[in-house]
């Protein structure tokens, strides 16, 4: 095991197809439209690149850069760090996110967003923590519902550590203990 993840929580071969899968319902479900997917950096742009190669309609991608978190403790205020480079009116918009948890973070973005007059808004997580949940939002789209643990891996990190695993696994006590 690697120093600092307790257990493997996804494996590889589990994102892989829990990827796949939400990759063909997208492609059903967007086809005939203008699809605009936006990364939120950084944490969801391994989960990004994997879902828009699964994706067989064509799409536009963008990134969005917010911070609410210092380490592992969140800040409870959003700044963003970098905005979109094109403008998303018109577009079916769907919103690609590591982690779907407080929910905090992500309805300030979807609210700013709407406010931008897209065609449609939607949501895709590749991780659910219902438990942890502090605002009215849900995900149109989402990859697995976990427990109330701090994971790592896949792109989600514990200050700038862990993002290139290729698993998904819960972070030792040691190393931190707050959700993400």
């Amino acid at each position: 095991m690697i120093d600092g993840i307790d257990r493997v929580l996804l494996s590889e071969e589990h994102l892989s197809e829990t990827v796949s899968r939400l990759g063909k319902k997208i492609s059903l479900e967007y086809k005939d439209k203008n699809l605009l997917m936006i990364s939120v950096l950084k944490g969801s742009v391994v989960f990004m690149s994997d879902l828009m190669r699964k994706i067989s309609i064509p799409c536009t991608i963008d990134f969005m850069e917010v911070s609410s978190y210092t380490g592992t403790e969140s800040s409870g205020e959003v700044r963003i760090l970098k905005d979109l480079d094109i403008p998303i009116m018109g577009y079916d918009v769907l919103v690609v996110e590591d982690i779907l948890d407080s929910g905090k973070t992500l309805s300030y973005i979807l609210e700013m967003l709407k406010s931008r007059n897209p065609k449609s808004i939607k949501l895709c997580a590749l991780l659910d923590k219902p438990e942890a949940r502090r605002s009215n939002i849900c995900a149109d789209y989402v990859g697995e519902k976990i427990l109330n643990e701090f994971v790592v891996g896949y792109g989600l990190d514990c200050n700038e550590k862990y993002r290139n695993l290729p698993f998904v696994g819960v972070l030792s006590s040691k190393v931190g203990s707050s959700p993400n």
